[in-house]
């Protein structure tokens, strides 16, 4: 699997972006440097080892960069034009489907100009893929902005083991149904062998939709599919992805990332408490519940003299305009709160609305005495992850959705419903009074976990699995009942 012919790779990986960023130089020359965020924090050490390609999006409206290498990963970007990105990008990925899949958090929008280009795109992706491959190569094709992709590619190439993952959750059938091409999203996805989601509840929810949307038959894990040459067999699991939990508890215990903590710590001006919380700035991530709950406990007092809660934002889809509305909720939010209980030289809440390297996320990491992972819904959140995997020292505290993925899997987390405020309030005193003992020996259940099923091993299971997928089946089954 990891070596590349003449007529292609073995291993190819399809999203919808590029994992590498487009710097304009001051000579007006274009450098790419590897970008953050939750896929490529996975698949970067991946890619690497298996030497294959990865097919994307560069992120900007214009043509396609094409083949070219950066930081030793093979790359195919692939071009959107200005309409295509905010029909496809901003529309149908961002403001039907994403809300949808979270839970209609925000309500959907649902727009056939927006559908006609989620095709449109889809099939430049498979062309793509089906250009890449190798005979008989495995193509990973990954999220929900590409779930045309497997069919697409399976119609040019019944050769190639098609692999999808689905990085945020799969909703039920209720609110799946609401989508009017919630047939087409299910038979695209069936064009693959294997399809990974987060929670086992994920991958139930989608065999639902096999059934009631398209009328297919399932056992147990598996859906069968009749196509003109036969049944073929797909399997639909869990597969909780993970982090590069040794690399960044190598950056977590360097002499200058300790050093920028205890700079970040004399920076807040002798803090009690020192809380943080992590997010893309999005709906989904409970940051308002967050700031009600704290708000309230810092005007109750219960979090001791001189709280602080470092509240990092990152930018996040800025042209939607539920994400502008949302920024301006939070920023009112923390005004109010640090306006009521701030005092000179003291803010309760330290609000950044930025991206930082891994090394500054890092040393906040250290900082937080009491980390807050509060989403309404996220598919896994590996932020929670992250934060355990920097804690060296087996200190600190994790408050966290039980809605996240990462809730089947940190049993020594503080586990909250962030939609009820009072209930948050008090997990998070909890979690600020827990003895060291008892603070030790949850971190430490965490680490052990974290570390033991990593990025690494996320892929190979997948990877593994997806080599042994059945396919081709001709036996006939009894149906499940819907």
């Amino acid at each position: 699997m990891h070596s590349k012919s003449k007529t292609g790779h073995d291993f190819v990986v399809v999203a919808s972006r590029l994992p590498v960023d487009r710097v304009e130089d001051a000579d007006g020359s274009t450098t790419w440097r590897t970008s953050p965020g939750g896929l490529v924090t996975a698949l970067e050490p991946v890619m690497r080892e298996a030497g294959g390609v990865w097919i994307g999006w560069s992120g900007d409206a214009g043509p396609a960069p094409g083949a070219f290498e950066a930081d030793g990963l093979r790359l195919v970007g692939l071009g959107l034009s200005d309409t295509e990105v905010r029909h496809f990008y901003e529309g149908f990925c961002n403001a039907t489907l994403w809300p949808l899949y979270h839970d209609v958090i925000a309500p959907p929008q649902f727009h056939r100009r927006w559908w006609e280009a989620y095709v449109t795109v889809n099939r430049r992706f498979a062309e793509a893929a089906a250009e890449q491959a190798a005979p008989g190569a495995t193509v990973w094709v990954h999220d929900y902005q590409l779930q045309l992709v497997p069919r697409m590619l399976r119609q040019q190439r019944g050769d190639v083991r098609i692999g999808f993952f689905n990085h945020i959750p799969f909703p039920g059938y209720e609110i799946f149904a609401q989508l009017p091409w919630r047939r087409q999203v299910v038979e695209g996805l069936l064009g693959a062998d294997l399809l990974g989601f987060q929670r086992r509840a994920d991958a139930t929810n989608f065999l639902r939709a096999c059934r009631r949307a398209v009328g297919l038959t399932t056992r147990g894990s598996a859906v069968q599919v009749r196509e003109p040459e036969g049944s073929r067999t797909i399997q639909a699991a869990a597969f909780p992805i993970s982090i590069d939990a040794k690399g960044l508890g190598e950056i977590a215990g360097r002499d200058d990332v300790r050093k920028r903590s205890a700079q970040i710590c004399d920076a807040l001006g002798e803090p009690g408490l020192v809380l943080l919380g992590v997010d893309r700035l999005d709906y989904t991530k409970g940051i308002l519940h967050r700031l009600r709950a704290y708000g309230e406990l810092v005007a109750a007092g219960r979090l001791g003299p001189r709280p602080v809660l470092i509240q990092v934002a990152s930018p996040s889809r800025e042209r939607v305009e539920a994400y502008q509305t949302l920024r301006d909720e939070v920023e009112v939010m923390v005004g109010r709160i640090n306006g009521e209980h701030g005092e000179v030289g003291y803010a309760p809440v330290d609000y950044l609305h930025q991206s930082y390297p891994r090394e500054e996320m890092a040393a906040l990491y250290l900082t937080g005495d009491v980390m807050l992972v509060t989403p309404l819904r996220d598919g896994m959140n590996l932020v929670a992850k992250e934060y355990v995997a920097c804690r060296n020292d087996e200190n600190g505290a994790l408050v966290l959705s039980e809605f996240t993925g990462a809730a089947d899997e940190l049993a020594g987390a503080f586990l909250v419903n962030p939609h009820d405020i009072e209930g948050m309030k008090d997990a998070i005193v909890r979690a600020a009074n827990t003895s060291p003992a008892e603070a030790r020996r949850r971190m430490r259940a965490m680490r052990r976990r974290v570390r033991e099923h990593d990025v690494a091993r996320w892929a190979a299971d997948f990877l593994d699995s997806l080599s042994e997928a059945p396919g081709a089946d001709r036996s006939a089954w009894e149906p499940e009942a819907s």
